[in-house]
């Protein structure tokens, strides 16, 4: 199928074909128009190898203009896009051959319309339920910018924050306004793990082009917990022309992480790159006055009575998230309409002594995770925390950095601090390291995953 990656296709092919789409995008900004639709437009990138890129050209007579007139521009371009010293080899492309450009392919809708999902957002999931503050206020702007004009502004949009504090909801409450706007839109909304999903079995069951178009012909592209395909690989390759078709024809694209694009450490670079060149924007855990807020619009929501006073009282002693501080909130409605009661003061504060108080919700801090560290490594907390290079101890010691960063999501310079004052760049490296290993040893991840769950003994 025309403009269609396949997995046939030499690894070669691929790098040229996508370093060729991006340096005709910058081409197209430095040669003037006439001379790239007759000259630059009909080249194919086939191959690249040992330096060497391979470009298809038409006739001899654009091959001639070409190799005299934009050759050195042409290899620069390409050799920034590459990151590699390349040079240029022309083959005139055989008669028979169509001469559709690459570029042109990209652009042509197939016939058959096959849509992601016929996706249904949540009816309480809008932007007039999103309460805003400073926490989140670059990602509702970005959210509703790209909902209002989808494909012109933030393309792409990448929202980044830990769980629970309201990414999903503003992936529906976009999808709900681009519908309300255009209920024909095309709105495809799954997560990363989804994707990946339906991409192996697309390929079990030999269906790879069907998949393809399902994913290409939308209106937006809404992708939740993109992180989940760090280190896949061919996942990855995937997404990345996926990503690219529809950048290319105007769709606009959302993407949600726990962590921002610079952080995705086993995320091919190729696409890190493309999650920054839009708008990037973080939600951070709400202040005590954005939490209540939101406390009493989910109330209201609810048909819940809540007294501002129980509310301020409910955000300021019930730690964790968003999901959990509404979880209590339903918890204590529950209770009132048993003891046919009204919310007070008295029934939050029994409340939250019996399932809150004890902290097992609350995030375990630095000497806690050391702790936990030490006791399943067997390694002395003091020497975890020390200048020793040993390479039990250097194991055990970046666990603890990963750990603290999942948990805490504190900064490196914090953590770094806690670490007898190593540099920033030291806490990166034990977390990438981490990160590579669990990508590549199953055990090892659950070895790591089992010592994260033992922190929160209550809610394993």
């Amino acid at each position: 199928m025309s403009g269609q990656y396949t997995f046939e296709d030499q690894e070669g092919a691929l790098r040229a074909r996508g370093a060729w789409e991006r340096a005709r995008q910058t081409l197209s900004q430095e040669i003037p128009a006439t001379h790239f639709k007759r000259f630059i437009t009909p080249l194919r990138a086939v191959d690249v190898a040992n330096g060497t890129v391979v470009l298809e050209v038409p006739s001899m007579f654009v091959l001639e203009w070409v190799r005299s007139k934009y050759s050195n521009r042409i290899e620069s371009t390409l050799a920034d896009e590459l990151g590699q010293t390349i040079r240029l080899e022309f083959r005139v492309r055989p008669r028979e051959r169509d001469e559709t450009t690459v570029g042109e392919e990209l652009a042509v809708v197939p016939t058959i319309v096959e849509h992601a999902n016929q996706f249904h957002p949540m009816d309480k999931y809008t932007f007039d339920t999103y309460i805003v503050g400073q926490s989140n206020r670059l990602a509702v702007a970005g959210a509703r910018a790209v909902a209002a004009e989808p494909g012109l502004k933030f393309n792409p949009l990448f929202i980044y924050g830990p769980s629970g504090l309201g990414k999903t909801h503003l992936l529906h409450a976009i999808a709900q306004e681009m519908l309300e706007r255009d209920p024909k839109a095309h709105v495809a909304y799954l997560s990363a793990q989804q994707f990946t999903e339906q991409f192996v079995e697309a390929l079990q069951n030999k269906r790879i082009d069907q998949f393809r178009r399902a994913q290409r012909n939308v209106s937006i592209w809404l992708v939740d917990d993109i992180q989940f395909v760090a280190g896949r690989d061919r996942t990855q390759e995937e997404i990345f022309h996926t990503f690219n078709y529809l950048h290319q024809t105007g769709k606009q694209i959302v993407l949600c992480s726990d962590r921002p694009p610079r952080e995705l450490f086993l995320m091919d670079e190729r696409l890190r790159s493309r999650f920054e060149a839009g708008l990037v924007a973080d939600i951070q855990s709400p202040n005590t006055e954005l939490r209540c807020a939101i406390l009493l619009s989910k109330a209201k929501q609810e048909g819940i009575s809540l007294d501002v006073s129980v509310a301020m009282f409910i955000a300021e002693n019930v730690p964790g998230n968003v999901r959990i501080l509404e979880g209590a909130l339903t918890k204590l409605a529950a209770q009132a309409s048993l003891e046919s009661n009204m919310i007070t003061l008295d029934l939050a504060s029994e409340l939250i002594e019996r399932y809150y108080a004890s902290g097992t919700l609350a995030r375990p801090g630095f000497e806690q995770i050391v702790e936990a560290v030490s006791k399943y490594y067997k390694v002395p907390t003091d020497e975890i925390k020390g200048i020793s290079r040993k390479a039990p101890i250097t194991h055990a010691r970046h666990v603890a950095v990963y750990i603290a960063r999942e948990i805490t999501g504190d900064s490196w310079k914090h953590i770094g601090s806690q670490f007898g004052n190593r540099d920033h760049t030291s806490m990166m490296h034990a977390y990438q390291k981490i990160s590579e290993m669990m990508a590549r040893d199953r055990d090892f991840t659950s070895a790591v995953k089992a010592i994260m769950r033992n922190l929160f003994p209550d809610v394993n």
